[in-house]
């Protein structure tokens, strides 16, 4: 199947999330509430709600926001494969949202086009989708899946490849990148750090680096399915 996809019809795409709110006290009363419920099987008595358990807000696309989403897409020219990372933040949800729907709607919207992740299927594209309807706009082609067919959902994912059909199986992209030879995308701060690095830290431009690293480490994965060569870093190139 990936021999039949043409590489440079591919977005590749990572997230970054963090907790809508920087701490558990600030929420809305009814937020509060919803929150507890939601979680009050994912604790044991002994675990609050609050303070360090609400970090883990940001895994939920209701509960959560994105910060950034970092894309990749590869070029050919003169018979050297090229990649570009651009990535779209902001503190403001809706207008770096709309920014990515504008690239999807403009680039990345017939049926030869794909959308790739690791652990995609389970985690980005629904986030994305459900942050885009919160925030009162449009789902682009690639994103609105409500009615088709399993075959007619141009969504990859690096994490479902791996796993052969074995549905049990989860395997880091930290262990793919380690097993494959891969450059890590984990060389500074990891995804339990986010949160903490965004709300106390303030520093949006380190995490936009950490998610443009993950991106050129799902292409270099990808890439290895395939059986071909990594991309040098010197033909890996940021868009603004």
């Amino acid at each position: 199947m990936l021999d039949e996809i043409k590489e440079n019809n591919i977005l590749f795409l990572d997230i970054e999330t963090v907790p809508e709110y920087p701490v558990f006290e600030e929420m809305p009363e009814n937020l509060k509430d919803l929150w507890i419920k939601k979680t009050k099987y994912f604790r044991d008595e002994n675990t609050p709600e609050t303070e360090n358990f609400y970090e883990r807000a940001g895994i939920f696309a209701e509960f959560g926001k994105i910060i950034c989403i970092s894309v990749g897409f590869i070029s050919n020219s003169k018979q050297k494969r090229k990649l570009r990372i651009k990535s779209f933040y902001s503190d403001n949800e809706t207008e770096l949202l709309s920014a990515f729907i504008k690239l999807l709607n403009s680039s990345f919207y017939d049926k030869d086009h794909y959308l790739c992740a690791h652990n995609g299927k389970e985690f980005d594209f629904p986030y994305i989708a459900r942050r885009i309807l919160i925030n009162n706009l449009k789902l682009p082609k690639l994103l609105n899946i409500a009615g088709k067919k399993p075959w007619e959902i141009k969504h990859l994912d690096t994490l479902e490849l791996w796993k052969f059909g074995d549905y049990k199986h989860y395997t880091s992209l930290n262990i793919l990148t380690a097993i494959f030879n891969i450059p890590s995308p984990k060389d500074d701060i990891n995804g339990s750090d986010v949160a903490k690095v965004y709300w106390e830290e303030k520093n949006l431009d380190r995490i936009v680096t950490y998610c443009e690293k993950d991106v050129v480490a799902i292409v270099q994965l990808y890439l290895k399915y395939r059986g071909q060569d990594l991309i040098f870093n010197e033909n890996i190139e940021s868009v603004k």
